[in-house]
């Protein structure tokens, strides 16, 4: 049974978690993403379950080692967990879901002690082979509250019983365990090479409750790696090709 802990959610675009315990509750969270946390707060770092459920989450793309921060003093203590990139932290009443909930891989930032991380293998073999990052998704199990991070503008929607809704694979961030998945060729030759999205979509059918992200971390961390990979060939040329780095430098606002 997971402890029923309070919190605030600090930021708008680089958010962070504020949890507050009362003493013997915990809250489990990902190593490294703990920010502060007050006196009487103590850090139990394990395999959260042995060496498995390490592996388990391993596999997730989590760390082999998942730390509990328990409160050990008196009145009320503080633990604060921080984003890891730009978007939103989305707070999850597990209850509300029949006791799980599923999410995109790195996507749990922490949860109340007794929430257990576990792998969520799609059922069907086009999702498996081809649902890029929704193929490895994450579980969480209990009865408390989980806190997810997403990137961008979140969207939270309600499909209603049969309806449908093609999402590219990565925008997806987390749903309710009714909520049918699978995986969907685009189709057609232009599309899947020229298109500018991924060949697969996923398929979610109702009902249940999707959130959504305008901003997935890989899109993100693509754009990164193309402008580090233009800057390493040296293109800065300046003005119509001449001028080199100093000029090019000047007028961009690189260079004082």
């Amino acid at each position: 049974m997971g402890d029923i802990i309070d919190y605030k959610i600090f930021g708008d675009d680089m958010q962070l978690v504020e949890i507050e315990l009362d003493p013997g509750e915990g809250v489990r969270a990902e190593a490294g993403a703990m920010m502060y946390m007050e006196d009487g707060i103590e850090m139990q770092t394990s395999t959260g379950g042995g060496m498995f459920k390490g592996f388990k989450r391993m596999i997730t793309g989590e760390s082999f080692f998942i730390t509990t921060f328990l409160f050990q003093g008196s009145g009320k203590g503080h633990v604060s967990f921080g984003a890891p990139y730009p978007g939103k932290i989305i707070p999850v009443e597990l209850n509300n879901f029949g006791g799980q909930f599923l999410c995109q891989k790195d996507a749990f930032l922490c949860a109340a002690s007794g929430i257990e991380i576990e792998i969520a293998f799609t059922k069907k073999l086009g999702a498996g082979l081809f649902g890029g990052e929704g193929f490895i998704l994450q579980r969480l199990v209990g009865d408390g509250r989980a806190f997810i991070h997403a990137g961008g503008t979140i969207i939270k929607k309600e499909l209603k019983q049969g309806e449908r809704l093609r999402v590219d694979t990565g925008c997806l961030v987390a749903f309710a365990p009714t909520v049918e998945y699978d995986i969907q060729f685009v189709g057609g030759f232009k599309n899947a090479l020229f298109g500018g999205e991924g060949m697969f979509l996923a398929v979610l059918r109702g009902p249940g409750t999707i959130y959504l992200q305008s901003l997935p971390f890989s899109r993100l961390a693509d754009r990164i790696f193309a402008a580090a990979k233009y800057q390493s060939k040296g293109e800065h040329k300046g003005v119509a090709g001449f001028g080199g780095g100093i000029l090019g430098g000047l007028i961009s606002g690189d260079r004082s």
